[in-house]
């Protein structure tokens, strides 16, 4: 008998002999589990887009529920005290790798565990934060994917709604109630003083974006930055309906806005970002250590403008913009 034949009758054979909880064990090892850790409350719209995004990318890379996949979610309703217990929480529950939204939930997961890996997403500076002990070579069990190279973007939006409307002298800005806006905030503002701008910060309380628009009406600006949050891009249809209905020329942060009607955006991709997070997941699942893994930073970026929003709010944009722009929806 050829040795390829003999080696499968053997095979074959063996799993005879082996008992139903050998063979049980042998299919679950193929399920992977993965968390993920978000300080937000759950979604309350199917189109949150982290909630749809990263299962998504992880379909695409070869991992769906129900299937080889369980994904452990874990949501601390804006309360970020909770999180250390969820981080446990999912450590308990055996994943294989966690994904944790935003620095609280970085160093919530980092506390709970020192081998479980972790895939950080957000705006922020690990190095900084003592999360990782370079960027190119993070060394603990912490790498990831990061949505800005320095800073926020805020101040470069700014500075292109100002190229969109010259004779701007006072914009507002529309916040979440989270602290970690906070840097977005500080950096808009520096921009604001170099630029000669007013700015009027507006926060969004408990959800009413109707009366964050109607103070930001009685503020008589000439324009919008809406902050990068993704309360706001789960939200961007409500936003994007006040936006018209006060004839805001409005800079936002995903393309994924505007081609929902939103006037701007400078940014690198949603869905981009999702997959660098599940091509993170498949090489750690597959043995890569995170510690060898480089935290990833966009260096790519798009301006993307839409002219019938445009034309939509009598806004008649410099020539010298839409040939900046990368992309123009029509």
């Amino acid at each position: 008998m050829p040795l390829t034949r003999r080696r499968c009758v053997h095979a074959w054979a063996l799993g005879l002999l082996l008992p139903p909880h050998a063979l049980r064990a042998q299919t679950a090892a193929k399920v992977h589990r993965v968390g993920i850790l978000r300080p937000s409350a759950p979604p309350l719209s199917p189109t949150d887009p982290i909630a749809v995004g990263i299962p998504n990318a992880l379909r695409d890379a070869g991992y769906v529920e129900g299937r080889n996949l369980v994904i452990e979610r874990r949501w601390a309703g804006g309360d970020l005290d909770r999180l250390p217990a969820l981080a446990r929480e999912l450590v308990q529950a055996g994943v294989d790798v966690i994904i944790a939204v935003g620095a609280p939930a970085v160093q919530a997961a980092k506390a709970a565990t020192a081998t479980v890996p972790i895939i950080l997403y957000g705006n922020f500076d690990p190095l900084a934060l003592g999360l990782v002990d370079s960027l190119a070579r993070p060394a603990g069990n912490v790498t990831g994917v990061l949505i800005a190279p320095d800073g926020t973007l805020a101040g470069k939006r700014l500075e292109l709604l100002k190229a969109a409307v010259p004779t701007a002298r006072r914009v507002a800005l529309l916040v979440p109630e989270d602290e970690a806006i906070r840097v977005q905030v500080q950096e808009t503002r520096a921009a604001a003083q170099q630029l000669g701008i007013e700015l009027s910060v507006v926060v969004v309380r408990s959800g009413d974006y109707a009366s964050a628009f109607a103070t930001i009406a009685r503020e008589r600006v000439a324009g919008l930055v809406v902050g990068s949050h993704q309360y706001f891009v789960r939200d961007r249809a409500q936003i994007i309906a006040l936006a018209a209905q006060y004839k805001l020329p409005a800079m936002y942060e995903w393309r994924e806005q505007v081609v929902d009607g939103g006037l701007m955006t400078y940014s690198t991709s949603l869905n981009g970002l999702y997959e660098r997070i599940a091509s993170y997941v498949d090489r750690i699942l597959k043995g890569a250590k995170p510690g060898d893994l480089p935290v990833e930073r966009p260096t790519r970026f798009e301006l993307v403008i839409n002219l019938k929003t445009a034309k939509a709010l009598g806004l008649t944009l410099p020539q010298a913009l839409r040939l900046r722009a990368d992309e123009v929806i029509q």
